[in-house]
């Protein structure tokens, strides 16, 4: 367990959690765990930048201990609280009691309510500086993107951002670099991480992608708090985000459905047929079989959604109202679509769906389609019909 040099005197001193397959309680699928990025910047004054995850405290306490004594570190910056990022500090400080801890001021009080201990914090903020001797660390507040307390810490003389939970990935791996790992599974990763956890925050991104942009910061290298760094060309990462986060989306179409006896199954491949025949492309899950932080993934870059459930005693399916109200939260934009889905004595389940969508901020472009227990022909024909048109919707935004 070696720290891995990054740059002159900086060091990873992180942890690999090769076994996390849930993160933010079981909300996101890990399913190429993790990791949980610290760095040790040695100089006059010896600082960490983040922490790990506090069952990984002994990994990241050795991997120090083979640059320099741990009970040498005279600062601890705290860019973020998340137990993720925090959850050593509490045994940390116990190998060095007299370390000063930064951090924005929101971070120092959320810091006392997780541990309830009292800490050494200076509370910082956007501009601030701290001189580590040769080297000089510069403050940035990023507040909702996607805690209060967030930051960034830059640092000047290397040029190297550390960037907290922006631009990360959940990725387990022995390397630290874009340029070390498959190009289309970082990707994948750092999509997957904005659409599950930053896509909410979208329009504050953008407005702070605008403010690093007229900070003119010359940035190097991109440290992350989970994942792989970027060193090669972080600018193609940072295009990424202000592509994502002004919700520019390709012309497909998902079709998410939970159904009960098979009748809300075949109006969805229906609907997808009609889909294809219009030369749109799409993606189908049943939710109830499909993980969903994988549909989100799907969904964050397509342009339409088709939603269905059966009726289920007052309303949908269970999985369908846990997944529609995830959605919800995430708050999609510039997208269109319509649900729809079979009933037996109450369609209240498929008015669910609409509202909902529209609670999301989806655009409604077709009215509901619903049967009646099992679709017959002439139903199934008109699924074919629902799909082709907004197929075509899709096409012509």
């Amino acid at each position: 367990m070696k720290a891995i040099r990054i740059a002159d005197d900086v060091w990873w001193v992180g942890a690999i959690d090769w076994n996390a397959r849930h993160f933010h309680g079981h909300t996101y699928t890990t399913k190429r765990g993790t990791t949980y990025n610290a760095y040790l910047i040695v100089d006059e004054k010896i600082t960490l930048v983040d922490a790990v995850y506090g069952p990984f405290t002994d990994e990241m306490i050795q991997r120090i201990r083979t640059v320099i004594p741990v009970e040498k570190i005279d600062a601890i910056i705290a860019n973020h609280i998340e137990p993720d990022h925090s959850g050593a500090y509490p045994e940390l400080l116990k190998l060095c009691p007299n370390a000063k801890l930064y951090g924005s001021a929101r971070a120092g009080q959320g810091l006392e309510r997780y541990y309830h201990q009292k800490f050494d914090f200076t509370p910082v903020k956007t501009g601030d500086k701290l001189s580590l001797g040769k080297k000089t660390l510069r403050f940035i507040e990023i507040p909702m993107i996607h805690w209060p307390d967030s930051m960034m810490t830059y640092l000047e003389e290397d040029q190297i951002l550390f960037s907290n939970d922006a631009f990360g990935q959940h990725y387990a791996t022995n390397e630290r670099f874009d340029d070390e790992v498959p190009w289309e599974i970082l990707m994948e990763e750092a999509a997957k991480y904005y659409a599950n956890i930053l896509w909410p925050f979208s329009h504050l991104i953008a407005k702070k992608l605008v403010e690093l942009a007229e900070m003119n910061l010359p940035i190097r290298m991109i440290a992350t708090s989970h994942g792989v760094s970027w060193r090669k060309e972080p600018r193609k990462i940072i295009t990424a985000y202000e592509r994502w986060a002004a919700n520019v989306t390709d012309p497909k179409i998902v079709i998410v459905y939970e159904t009960m006896w098979g009748s809300t199954a075949k109006m969805a491949r229906k609907i997808a047929e009609g889909v294809a025949a219009s030369g749109v492309k799409y993606e189908i899950h049943d939710i109830a079989a499909t993980d969903r932080t994988e549909v989100i993934y799907d969904m964050f870059s397509a342009k339409g959604y088709i939603v269905g459930s059966s009726n289920h005693d007052s309303g949908m399916l269970p999985n369908m109202v846990s997944f529609m109200e995830f959605l919800k939260g995430l708050h999609p934009k510039n997208r269109i679509g319509c649900a729809f889905g079979s009933y037996g004595w109450s369609g209240i389940a498929i008015k669910k769906l609409e509202e909902t969508l529209k609670e999301s901020g989806v655009e409604i472009v077709q009215p509901a389609l619903s049967v009646v227990y099992a679709p017959d022909e002439a139903q199934l024909a008109a699924c074919h019909e629902f799909g082709r048109k907004i197929a075509e919707f899709v096409k012509a935004v």
